[in-house]
């Protein structure tokens, strides 16, 4: 969010509609031609101008065997198929395409197979199993059928590949469904949704041998449309749970994840998606909203766009009239797992960026081991000149340091006051901290300009800030804390969590002379990790209050300058963690869960990224 002020001397254009970041994103539903003959839970397949409307239920328990081919204007009927069926799946065009599988309109199904040739409809081979709401994907010469509900026993995960000729079974799904949604070719295809039950969001992509889960929808739904490729997807219209379960949403898939677009005019589940092609120029033919339809709809996308530029200020002068910008939302992140350290830890010194970190130190037990982090993987370097635990960090790869610490014996943690500075390649000795401490948090972004605060001492609530080569001590947290950690720099940092607990101010701001209360965590916690700035920071993982369980440890959530919102949750549960990061990308590594005992280290070398940021227009505040 931005005021007024941050945008003078910028250039502002007026639009009439929000920036977007694709021209698929700015598409949009308009009416076509309707069906002759009303039905719902058909099949479809072809393009936008020319597409076949095919089978469906004219009611319940009615199947039906009606074939309209569309032209881009009008519906006309053809030929018929040869077995009356709904909840089928068809792949290919108008003039050659397979529908196979389907229900037959009371509690029976339907192996049976038919190819279109453009004239008439000629049976093949049977699928090897009998089900309806079967999907598929590809040709009417290389095709694949999955999910679906044999009629008894659990959904299906089954997936038969068709070579033109015969049936062959590949490798299942990992989620059992039915009438779920379907689209690609036979060597590349998603499976969306579906009923399990209940409804499910998950999506599946298929490598041409294996499935594998991507990212979900944001409506879990079944009886959809689709269209497209793995690379550029429409999942559009279908049912949902509650009431009225007739859905009009309409999600677009950029290869990667789900975004929510353009609505249908009118909710509807069971369309006769006659163009489940390989474009998004899609068309949602008949279908249920209250009563079954004949009306279609049919989704374009426009050939000119405002494209959205991250940073990018402007008017909306039609709807919101409003000033906004574009900007990452971080609330959209999500982790990603990559590749372990070399050594398990915890509780130690760590600093940089997602793409240039450094972590040194854990214990216990106590280690001087130093390691690299690179965007990718981890590399051991230059040990630090003494073994420590608990010691904290800041700055950055080639300006960082590690202050304190413990050394951990048998029956107790003797505190130390060392810092030791690091330029990339070795440590050096620098000035002591006035304060001997483990376990508090480091701030800042240089050897020559960071931050001390809190942490295990005769005094909790000390905080020293250094300037490359002494320690000064400056005001005091308000509230006494160790097991926290700390984002931002010398002149604009927060602490959060920590111990005692529960804390009753569990985050503090620094403004460069005194610390806030700042309130409330979304998830109170002790022992968490985090990365960020002052104004937008990432916390995650720690243990909550009151007990050693692993309760929250997956937890993130998310700072905006004002409040704390829960963001998705790690995969890993972990306390004492570490996180690097200067921005809404970071990096959390590290860390314990007592849900291990008696190897409470067992994930201690385990690393996430957050990332997977979209940009979203923001309104600005005008004062």
């Amino acid at each position: 969010m931005a005021n007024y002020k941050d945008i003078k001397g910028f250039h502002v254009q007026s639009l009439s509609s929000d920036p977007v970041s694709t021209q698929a994103e700015a598409g949009t539903w308009a009416s076509g031609g309707d069906v002759n003959t009303a039905r719902y839970a058909g099949q479809g397949s072809g393009t936008q101008t020319a597409g076949l409307a095919t089978g469906g239920f004219l009611g319940p328990g009615s199947a039906s065997a009606l074939n309209e081919s569309y032209n881009g204007t009008a519906f006309t009927e053809v030929s018929d198929l040869n077995t009356a069926r709904g909840q089928s799946f068809q792949a290919g065009s108008s003039t050659a395409c397979i529908t196979g599988g389907g229900g037959l309109g009371g509690p029976s199904s339907t192996a049976n197979a038919e190819v279109w040739n453009g004239a008439s409809w000629t049976e093949v081979n049977n699928l090897n199993e009998s089900r309806a709401g079967i999907k598929g994907a590809g040709t009417s010469t290389a095709a694949l059928g999955f999910s679906g509900f044999p009629g008894s026993g659990p959904r299906s995960a089954k997936t038969e590949k068709w070579n033109g000729t015969s049936w062959t079974e590949v490798n299942d799904l990992n989620q059992l469904r039915q009438d779920g949604g379907g689209l690609g070719v036979q060597t590349a295809a998603l499976a969306v949704g579906g009923n399990i039950p209940p409804l499910t969001a998950v999506t599946e992509q298929w490598n041409g041998t294996s499935w594998t889960e991507v990212n979900d929808l944001n409506a879990a739904n079944y009886y959809q449309g689709n269209s497209g490729l793995v690379t550029a997807a429409l999942n559009f219209s279908g049912s949902t749970p509650g009431s009225p379960n007739s859905f009009a949403g309409t999600e677009l898939w950029n290869g990667t994840s789900w975004t929510e677009i353009g609505d249908l005019s009118t909710g509807r589940f069971g369309v006769l998606p006659a163009s489940s092609g390989t474009t998004l120029a899609s068309l949602a033919a008949s279908g249920k909203t209250t009563a079954v339809t004949t009306s279609t709809e049919e989704f374009t996308a426009p050939s000119s766009f405002a494209k959205k530029n991250e940073g990018q200020v402007y008017y909306n002068s039609s709807s919101t009239n409003a000033f906004k910008v574009t900007a990452t939302s971080v609330p959209t992140g999500t982790w990603a797992s990559s590749n372990n350290m070399n050594s398990k830890r915890r509780n130690c010194a760590a600093f940089g960026t997602q793409t240039a970190s450094v972590a040194a130190g854990s214990g216990p037990p106590d280690t001087s081991n130093t390691e690299e982090y690179d965007g990718s993987s981890w590399t051991e370097v230059t040990n630090m000149p003494t073994a420590l635990g608990s010691n904290m960090g800041a700055g950055v790869l080639t300006s960082g340091l590690s202050f304190g610490g413990a050394l951990n014996t048998p029956t107790a943690s003797t505190d130390k006051a060392e810092t030791y500075e690091y330029d990339g390649t070795n440590w050096t000795d620098g000035t002591d901290l006035n304060q001997a401490r483990h376990a508090g948090a480091g701030m800042g972004a240089s050897q020559s300009a960071a931050m001390c605060a809190g942490g295990h001492s005769p005094n909790y609530s000390n905080t020293e800030i250094y300037n490359g080569t002494s320690w000064t001590e400056v005001s005091e947290l308000n509230q006494g804390r160790q097991l926290l950690c700390g984002v931002g720099t010398t002149t604009a940092a927060l602490a959060i969590g920590g111990d005692p607990k529960p804390l009753p101010t569990q985050s503090e701001s620094w403004d460069g002379t005194s610390w806030t209360g700042q309130g409330a965590l979304a998830v109170n916690v002790y022992a968490n990790a985090g990365f960020g700035t002052s104004t937008l920071a990432i916390a995650c993982g720690g243990l909550p209050p009151g007990s050693d369980t692993s309760a929250n440890m997956r937890s993130a959530q998310y700072w905006n300058g004002s409040s704390w919102t829960e963001v998705s949750e790690m995969a890993t549960s972990r306390a004492s963690a570490q996180g690097t990061g200067t921005g809404p990308a970071g990096l959390a590594f590290g860390g314990y869960n007592p849900a291990n005992a008696p190897d409470y280290d067992a994930d201690a070398n385990k690393t996430e990224e957050w990332g997977g940021l979209t940009i979203v227009n923001k309104t600005i505040t005008v004062s």
